[in-house]
């Protein structure tokens, strides 16, 4: 007799959930006196880390208590998306402090992986990678440096910073071609033994 499927709602899709709903609220702070307040800037730089933190404590408890859902495979990709597209864009758009090819490269590769692997479901599951959990540290750490107020900091900073997402967009566009090699040999695989049959 199999286990009954867990509920979806269930705490670690909750914890999901609010890591979403903590996006509009880390807008809201960034934003505070055009981006130039320290202390709201202070203020969303911690919230974008607490909402970035969640990410492993509902991926912790989904594995831990046996409650993975469909659901919170639909919800987990887009909170995380949904918090690093708010921020890099807002960091371009309306506070120009990134140019726009930094989200444009970001966004376009993870959109574009996403939308990949969603439809190779049919063919097989393609789990996180490696260096996809190396991309989403690098992201998360580049980004936190630029949440700062720099403007209020040593320049060395800014230097860190430019380091540290130089780096995240090096591997995230190193690890979104290597998805895409991934994907084409599984769909030539798949095809192949279809024939066969």
């Amino acid at each position: 007799m199999t286990d009954p499927a867990p509920s979806p709602w269930n705490i670690a899709n909750a914890v999901t959930m609010v890591r979403i709903a903590l996006v509009p609220v880390f807008a809201w702070a960034l934003l505070v006196d055009d981006g130039q307040s320290v202390t709201w800037r202070l203020v969303a730089t911690g919230i974008f880390a607490a909402a970035a933190l969640s990410d492993q404590i509902d991926g912790h408890l989904a594995r831990s208590r046996g409650l993975v859902t469909d659901l919170g495979k639909i919800l987990d990709p887009v909170a995380d998306k949904a918090l690093v597209g708010a921020a890099l864009v807002l960091l371009w758009w309306p506070l120009a402090e990134l140019p726009w090819w930094v989200p444009a490269v970001i966004l376009v590769r993870e959109l574009g992986i996403t939308v990949m692997r969603m439809a190779m479901l049919r063919y097989a599951v393609m789990p996180a990678s490696r260096g996809g959990k190396i991309k989403t540290v690098l992201q998360i750490a580049a980004i936190l440096l630029f949440l700062l107020p720099l403007a209020h900091l040593p320049e060395a900073v800014l230097v860190v910073a430019w380091v540290a997402m130089g780096a995240a967009i090096v591997v995230t566009v190193v690890t979104g071609v290597d998805y895409v090699v991934q994907g084409w040999r599984i769909r030539r695989d798949a095809r192949r033994t279809g024939e066969r049959r």
